[in-house]
């Protein structure tokens, strides 16, 4: 068993097996200040993800004034990103210190299908949220007719309907697994996580990940294109009466291309390295090191802790809900009525 586990000085880690059996994959045991700060860092992560999304959905729920469609589609996707940290970082938290994973492959199954499933629904609402953003900016007009509350549930329905869907294919049916064994690649070891992967599937990963992207990116490139004419034209107006051009005239339509545009931006930062890895192992027969991998799979995560962040603590009517909590407590009736919009 010692020649099994062996030990090995470079660069201060020790390699061991995750089970004492002759199949077991091995283990990287960090030195302890290093394993430490992994899982400060893990926690800091999973800590922010939990408690901005949880504050979302309280406070959405709590105000009614926040009952619009726009505000539907921010609460479920806080939902989708305060499940994934409740239920898929704590696990995923250990596998990646650890190097291995404990607790079993049915847990290994659902904790897979969860992962991608909270990950995928959030990626869809936050292409959804564009769309609304698109639809207000640039058809003020016909907005309130167009996006009801009953197409902001067909957008949450879809939102989780799809990922539901194409999870399920992707990781349960044995069909696909027996029908295109050749594509397949078992990992044999045992405490590893890593279900049959198929090398389809990473070619298939790239467009369901990238698209939602390429949407928000035209969306952002029109919504801001609206924003600087409707600026410009009320400047021309107001130079046309003599009188002194308002600067915040069109502030709420730039504060939509900003949002928009930050979201964009740090949608690509967080997901492409990993989407982009996805599909390169598919075709190299995945040989990316598990340590890099961790580090990618964690910057996708860490969108789900930005998305707050985002869409709502910039928001004037949030800061405002935010300390009607701290001072007043949810289970106050009398504030769940507050104007939160009134200047």
């Amino acid at each position: 068993m010692s020649s099994a586990q062996g030990t090995s000085a470079e660069e201060g880690t020790l390699i061991t097996l995750c089970y004492e059996a002759n199949d077991s994959c091995y283990r990287t045991l960090h030195p302890f200040g290093i394993q430490v700060a992994m899982y400060l860092a893990c926690a800091l992560g999973m800590l922010i993800t939990v408690l901005g999304n949880l504050l979302v959905v309280v406070i959405i729920f709590h105000f009614k004034a926040l009952h619009t469609p726009t505000n539907l589609l921010l609460l479920s996707l806080a939902l989708a990103d305060l499940l994934l940290g409740v239920t898929v970082l704590p696990f995923s938290t250990i596998r990646s210190v650890e190097g291995c994973w404990y607790f079993g492959d049915d847990f290994c199954m659902l904790h897979t299908f969860l992962d991608t499933l909270f990950c995928l629904t959030s990626i869809f609402h936050l292409c959804f949220i564009s769309i609304d953003r698109h639809c207000a900016i640039c058809d003020p007009l016909l907005y309130p007719i167009k996006f009801t509350i009953r197409v902001a549930y067909i957008y949450i329905g879809v939102g989780w309907a799809v990922p539901m869907a194409y999870t399920s294919v992707f990781l349960y049916p044995k069909v696909i697994a027996e029908g295109q064994g050749h594509f397949l690649r078992d990992v044999l070891c045992l405490g590893s996580c890593q279900p049959l992967f198929n090398k389809i599937w990473g070619w298939l990963n790239f467009p369901v990940f990238f698209f939602p992207c390429l949407v928000m990116i035209v969306l952002y490139i029109k919504i801001f294109a609206v924003a600087n004419k409707q600026a410009r034209l009320i400047n021309n107006t107001c130079r046309s009466i003599r009188s002194q051009p308002p600067i915040g005239a069109s502030k709420s339509e730039r504060k939509a291309a900003k949002t928009l545009g930050i979201a964009v931006g740090v949608y690509l930062l967080c997901w492409l390295p990993f989407t982009i890895d996805t599909m390169v192992n598919s075709i190299l027969d995945f040989i990316t090191p598990p340590v890099l991998f961790n580090i990618l799979v964690w910057f996708a995560y860490f969108n789900s802790a930005c998305n707050p962040l985002i869409y709502v603590f910039s928001y004037r009517w949030f800061r405002k809900a935010v300390k009607l909590v701290i001072t007043h407590g949810i289970f106050c009736s009398r504030t769940s009525t507050v104007d939160l919009y009134q200047e």
